[in-house]
């Protein structure tokens, strides 16, 4: 259970390797704030923990807890918080019901998630899972926007010590493929709302004989907002993903599907279950009917569909057609295991899946095992274009040299639901032919698009708070680091041309115009990895989606991980949001320590955070000692850098338990060495004398740990008491720290 005072910082409570991680770090963090007076809380914020908290009815008072996302939302507001918050599960649907289902296995009496409700009783649970669905945490957090960028000491190690990159041939067949028309670029319309029509607005769907079905009917439009609304064609988009997959034939290329199904929880899960349907053509004319009233859904992915085959008497006469079907190759995500690029939603994650292929070289793996160029399809042209750009470039000019290369930093734009991200209850699809559009508190009709049944509609809103405080952000760390500074909107684009009007009068006004861009977000690529292959560093002031997307892409190619990023988040009250990185790997974390008890999770983005944190902590309280383990904190991250202690991917090797001893001994080094702080030079000096006495000790606890089947009692809710006894398998470690 969470902790439910407001500590001096608040520690997320997540999901997968992050969480893990957390019962080894933790206790570490409580030890050595406690010496500054800090007090280090809990909250859950985990899938499970949202889970729990939304269905109270039918549980005993000892599984109950409080809504700790509602609690932390109403918190970021405060000048106060500050908050580390970890990479939680953006859930898919296939994640959210393997959730339920261990959780009724653990004797919670929790519904199941209704995939197709029919009464009001299925409708008003299946409205409760939505809430959970998806980006359902960072939303509700991000009550600022964001700065982020690679600390110096991450920056510096990953110069010096290169990761791997694959190498790029010119005549490489690697591209990305997108819709030519009828996507969402092409059919966006946007508007600033004025005074006149501010208020609460209604979408509306409007059918062919005139009736009208209100889609959303409180939609708050403040003064100054910016209001899109889109479209894509289920036609144009069928007709495309049959043309690719003919294309990827002719090609002799794999095929390869890149979305975002996880954070876009209603438009990209019906986007993947149209190539779902795409792959399987005739076959799913033939016999979708009968597979989807065995419960497979292609949105849910290609596995969901092959597993309600199964079900049906006549399984082996489709799995036949299937395998008769000419297909291109398929790229894999686990080619031991036969899981394709179109089995699972939240396997194909955009931000990691895409970068993955651009570090190797534009090469993927089929299902064979073998490695070679893929057609990356990513149907809409918002963004796709920043990884064609990419892939073009680095055909040109080869691979990024890691040892030379500047850093991209970025500036974004999320706070307050900012665009896309905020854009899941204004999402529908079109279930007729007719029109979909915004109707204003003064009756006036913003945007109206005609639709065709199975189009997909969606609206999105960006506050103007939100935005002048990303403008003055960018304008400040332009100012700190005196970089090239882009603004990555295109004029050509519908929202972008709205935020433009924004930017350039606050530009001008501060005589600041002639120090920044403003691109398109593909001449944006091309000019950043110039910059950066030149060793010059750049920032990129993007939106939401376009900020999740780059600090995906360059942190990968440059320090070939987004987990070590420094991510804060200025709350626009005045508190701080740190953020530890990416989580997209996580999942192969913990599949590895439950089989080898290895855990090879790299906890250096909770590193850098805390010390920001501790940092912030001494600037906004007073507290001086905080500051003190701050950068304390920071000398030992250095050191882990320096010395080569992150983990290890392979057992029987140093894995996070050693990474974290050694943060430890390190930071207790530091404040013992330093000059500031008498009181705490003292308490910590026999603290890092015992640590470094007992480093044979210690290391050779834990690796007696590794290498046999480790039992965390659950992969969505984990027994506590199993996590501590699987994450502090080290009794000289722990009698130090406790």
């Amino acid at each position: 259970m969470a902790d439910k005072k407001t500590a001096d910082i608040l520690y997320t409570i997540v999901d997968e390797a992050p969480e893990l991680a957390s019962a080894s770090f933790l206790p570490i963090i409580r030890k050595f704030a406690s010496a500054a007076g800090v007090s280090v809380g809990t909250k859950d914020i985990s899938l499970a923990g949202r889970i729990i908290a939304s269905f109270p009815e039918s549980l005993r008072d000892d599984q109950r807890q409080s809504d700790d996302l509602a609690e932390l939302g109403e918190l970021v507001k405060v000048a106060s918080a500050n908050v580390i918050k970890l990479p939680n599960i953006s859930a898919s649907v296939p994640q959210l019901t393997a959730a339920v289902a261990e959780l009724q296995a653990q004797g919670y009496d929790i519904p199941n998630y209704p995939e197709d409700p029919q009464t009001e009783e299925e409708m008003a649970t299946r409205a409760r899972f939505d809430t959970i669905k998806g980006s359902a945490v960072n939303p509700v957090l991000r009550e600022g926007n964001s700065d982020r960028r690679a600390a110096k000491a991450v920056k510096a190690y990953a110069q010096n010590n290169p990761h791997s990159m694959g190498a790029w041939a010119r005549d490489s067949k690697t591209k990305v493929s997108s819709m030519s028309g009828d996507d969402f670029y092409a059919n966006e319309v946007s508007a600033t709302i004025g005074k006149e029509q501010a208020g609460n607005a209604k979408i509306e769907f409007v059918a062919k004989d005139g009736s009208i079905t209100v889609l959303k009917d409180v939609w708050p439009l403040d003064e100054g907002t910016i209001a899109d609304a889109t479209y894509m064609s289920a036609r144009a988009l069928g007709v495309f993903l049959d043309g690719v997959i003919k294309d990827t034939i002719a090609d002799r290329t794999m095929f390869s599907f890149h979305m975002k199904a996880t954070m876009m929880k209603v438009s990209d899960p019906i986007i993947f279950g149209h190539a779902v349907k795409a792959w399987l053509g005739p076959v799913w004319k033939a016999h979708g009917a009968a597979i989807s009233s065995a419960g497979g859904s292609p949105n849910s992915g290609l596995g969901d569909v092959l597993a309600a085959i199964e079900c049906l008497d006549n399984a082996a006469t489709i799995k036949a057609e299937i395998a008769a079907l000419e297909r291109p190759k398929m790229y894999m995500v686990d080619s031991d295991k036969g899981i394709t690029n179109l089995h699972v939603p939240s396997d194909v994650i955009i931000d990691a899946s895409m970068p993955a292929v651009i570090r190797a070289g534009g090469k993927g793996w089929d299902e064979t095992g073998a490695k070679g160029d893929t057609n990356c399809v990513i149907p809409d042209r918002c963004y796709s274009t920043i990884y064609d750009e990419t892939i073009n470039f680095f055909k040109a000019n080869g691979a990024l040299d890691v040892s030379t290369a500047g850093s991209v930093a970025n500036v974004g734009l999320m706070a307050q639901k900012a665009e896309e991200y905020g854009s899941h209850p204004t999402t529908f699809e079109a279930q007729s032919d007719g029109s979909i559009r915004i109707v204003l508190a003064n009756n006036e009709i913003l945007h109206s698009h005609d639709v065709e049944a199975g189009d997909i509609w969606r609206a999105c809103t960006v506050k103007k708070a939100p935005i002048e405080n990303w403008i003055d952000l960018a304008i400040d760390r332009q100012r700190l680091t005196d970089s090239e500074a882009i603004f990555w909107l295109d004029a050509n684009r519908a929202h972008d041309a709205e935020l433009i009007k924004y930017v350039q009068p606050v530009l001008d006004a501060a005589g600041k115009s002639d120090l920044f861009h403003i691109l398109a977000p593909r001449e944006a690529t091309t000019q950043s990895l110039r910059t950066i292959t030149a060793g010059n560093d750049s920032i990129a002031i993007t939106g939401n989606v376009l900020r999740d997307y780059l600090t995906d892409l360059f942190p990968i190619l440059e320090l070939g991980t987004s987990a070590k990023m420094l991510s804060i988040v200025k709350l626009m009250r005045g508190g701080g949001l740190f953020e530890t990185g990416a989580g997209g790997s996580a999942p192969k974390h913990v599949q590895q320590l439950v089989e080898q008890n290895h855990l090879r999770w790299d906890s250096m983005g909770e590193f850098c955070a805390l010390g920001e944190s501790l940092n912030f902590l001494e600037n906004s309280q007073g507290n001086a000692k905080a500051g003190v383990l701050g950068r304390a904190a920071e000398a030992a991250t250095r050191g882990i850098l320096d010395d080569n202690r992150s983990p290890s991917r392979k057992v029987g090797e140093p894995d996070n338990r050693d990474s974290h001893y050694w943060f430890a001994r390190y930071w207790a080094e530091a404040l013992a060495a330093q000059n500031d702080d008498a009181d705490l030079a003292a308490e910590f000096a026999p603290i890092a004398g015992e640590l470094a006495k007992a480093e044979v000790a210690i290391s050779s606890e834990l690796a007696d740990a590794q290498g046999v089947v480790a039992d965390i009692g659950g992969y969505y809710r984990p027994s506590d008491e199993l996590k501590a006894r699987i994450m502090r398998p080290s009794a000289t470690l722990n009698a130090i720290i406790d």
